[in-house]
């Protein structure tokens, strides 16, 4: 079983990532942030972690308002550096974790935390910045990372009491996942500021010590607090620090602060901690996808699970794509070129050139992807509908209270 071997908390300010790119370690303004990571990165060495669940925030680089979650579960197996307007930084990508967070996926969901996903998306200084204080010397990553974007710039936003329920689910279903693995979660964010309007440039020192002392000692009262305290106390974008409290939640009652700095060098609190528990955690059993129980037995049925996106995301993403009429022009002028610029496989291609409907499904493609290509090669949605039968379109039709034919296309042709 996976096991959490403790909790890391860190600020994420760009400062960071520029003090480290810049190779400042012995300057003397910036040499403090070194020094508090140093700790952090012996301890990490020595528990031997193997996935860090990382919590933090985009900055509205990756993730905007046209579709803007409050949870959002990193499902890749992957993760690039995000161009945040000057370039991306010269980092490695983070290896992902993809099996773990499928499960653990699965098991929020079983405890009514229905949260989003996210795989293709570049991740920002929130994930960025600390961590590569973290990397090894030669820059290479000693440890898989489980990315947990948390919508906190737009309102509303979720209550520090639901970040720290979320902390309690996201426990339970780590120490489900089956596999032996050391994980850690980092919660990122904060401490105290302000980067916008008449208040720009608000910090409060004492708010960050109580803050600091009350996450180890009293994480209730953290909870009660409302966005409008958070916000005074600490600054409105320090209000983020509810992002802590899911880290919190995933301890156990008592814990213990193994290391701890602070740091105010200009616009934001710099602070860092180790946490570990202080009592063991009540066992929990294997987890079981109750509501997907007995579906095996539903002869020609595909649920459309994690692993069948993970699978088939590729070429999913390419025929999602036809909705787009430059893409669709280009399929029509030369669909082997198109293909090859997404990287199908030979296989991929092969099953869309034939336009095998059925083992298109099987293969991991949604349904109402297909739908897409058939608007654009010029057959309705009953021919697609008849060849996963089995059948001829009039065989369909037959077996139908009226005989008629439609599809998604606005014109019909291809």
């Amino acid at each position: 079983m996976a096991r959490i071997i403790g909790a890391i908390a860190t600020s994420h300010t760009p400062t960071i990532g520029f003090a480290k790119d810049r190779r400042l370690d012995n300057d003397p303004i910036w040499k403090p942030i070194f020094d508090a990571y140093a700790p952090i990165r012996a301890w990490l060495a020595e528990k031997r972690a193997d996935v860090l669940l990382t919590i933090y925030n985009d900055h509205i680089t990756s993730f905007f308002f046209d579709h803007y979650s409050p949870f959002a579960l990193g499902v890749d197996d992957q993760y690039l550096p995000a161009d945040e307007g000057g370039g991306a930084r010269n980092v490695p990508p983070l290896p992902g974790a993809p099996e773990l967070a499928r499960s653990i996926a699965t098991s929020l969901f079983a405890e009514e935390f229905d949260i989003s996903f996210f795989r293709g998306k570049s991740v920002d200084h929130g994930c960025f910045s600390p961590l590569s204080m973290l990397a090894n010397p030669d820059g290479t990553w000693p440890w898989k990372i489980l990315p947990l974007q948390v919508g906190v710039l737009q309102f509303p936003l979720p209550t520090a009491r639901r970040c720290y329920r979320l902390g309690g689910a996201l426990s339970r279903a780590i120490r489900a996942y089956p596999v032996d693995l050391n994980v850690v979660i980092v919660a990122t964010g904060g401490l105290s500021h302000q980067v916008h309007g008449e208040r720009c440039g608000f910090n409060n020192p004492e708010w960050d010590q109580q803050f600091l002392d009350l996450i180890e000692t009293d994480p209730e009262v953290l909870a009660n607090m409302t966005h409008a305290d958070y916000a005074e106390r600490g600054g409105m974008e320090g209000a983020e620090v509810i992002m802590w409290l899911i880290m919190r939640g995933a301890l156990t009652d008592r814990i213990r602060t193994l290391h701890r700095t602070y740091y105010l060098p200009s616009m934001t609190a710099i602070a860092t901690a180790i946490y570990e528990n202080e009592e063991e955690y009540a066992a929990v059993p294997v987890f079981r996808n109750l509501q997907l129980e007995g579906v095996e037995r539903l002869t020609g049925t595909y649920p459309y699970t994690l692993e069948r996106s993970a699978k088939a995301y590729r070429i999913n993403r390419f025929l999602h794509d036809l909705v787009i009429p430059e893409r669709r022009e280009a399929f029509r002028q030369n669909a082997d070129k198109l293909m090859s610029e997404y990287d199908l496989t030979s296989e991929e291609a092969d099953l869309v050139r034939r336009l095998d409907w059925r083992a298109l499904i099987h293969y991991g493609v949604i349904f109402f992807v297909l739908e897409k290509l058939a608007a654009v090669v010029g057959v309705s949605n009953l021919h697609v509908y008849a060849a996963m039968r089995g059948q001829s379109l009039e065989e369909l039709q037959a077996t139908r209270n009226a005989k008629i034919e439609y599809g998604v296309g606005a014109k019909r042709g291809g």
